[in-house]
């Protein structure tokens, strides 16, 4: 059953030392990015970025991103369609990146679907901007369809480095919404991610907030999280 947010919010805020401490917690969109100023190269690199921090040391990428960014051309859309297979492949051994073959191929395949998009929409970001925030589940399930490696929470991370305004299903997360039987069965069927998002849009509704303000929320008011 959907609890409503302000008890969800009492109980975060009871765990985190009072609504200041936990309001100090909270990111909005804004804090990671902005939207306004994004140019379809920047989703490329937002896109590539987590996927090689998936699963991986994420400093360790952090500190070679410099490095992504100079052997990629800037993530240049146009660029990486035209590279020629062998070429990829010798990226790929570059030592200045994480060599993963499989991984550094997905820039190409992900250029391919951002192109697409540009062709029909004028530009990636243009379609990005315009999809309905109550149809969150929807973009995930795009990218998981129509990119590489941006099924799971790769693609969620991605939008919400970019300024996409996302809910998070993390651990604490989702196990607060099974419990409350805000779904069941699996968590990425398209069943429990509609009755996810409708929850979310209920939350919001109810509090002003954002998504990343709410599932933030969520997270601090269950789990092992507890003030020190």
């Amino acid at each position: 059953m959907r609890e409503p947010f302000a008890k969800i919010w009492a109980r975060a805020s009871d765990r985190k030392g009072g609504d200041a401490a936990l309001e100090s917690l909270l990111r909005p969109p804004a804090h990671y990015s902005s939207l306004d100023t994004l140019t379809d190269d920047r989703l490329l690199a937002a896109f590539t970025r987590q996927i090689f921090q998936s699963g991986f040391v994420w400093r360790v990428v952090e500190n070679k991103w410099p490095d992504f960014e100079a052997l990629f051309f800037g993530f240049d859309i146009e660029k990486m369609l035209l590279l020629p297979d062998e070429m990829w492949e010798q990226k790929a051994q570059d030592p200045r990146i994480i060599r993963n073959l499989s991984k550094v191929m997905t820039i190409r395949e992900n250029a391919q679907m951002l192109a697409d998009l540009a062709d029909k929409h004028g530009s990636a970001v243009a379609w990005l901007k315009a999809w309905p925030s109550s149809d969150l589940v929807g973009l995930w399930q795009y990218l998981k369809r129509h990119g590489k490696r941006l099924g799971g929470n790769t693609g969620p991370y991605a939008l919400r480095r970019l300024g996409v305004d996302c809910f998070m299903l993390s651990q604490d997360v989702e196990q607060y919404l099974k419990h409350t039987a805000i779904f069941d069965g699996g968590v990425t069927s398209q069943k429990s991610q509609q009755a996810i998002q409708a929850a979310f849009n209920a939350w919001q509704q109810e509090s002003g907030r954002s998504f990343n303000e709410i599932s933030q929320t969520i997270a601090y008011s269950v789990g092992d999280n507890l003030a020190n």
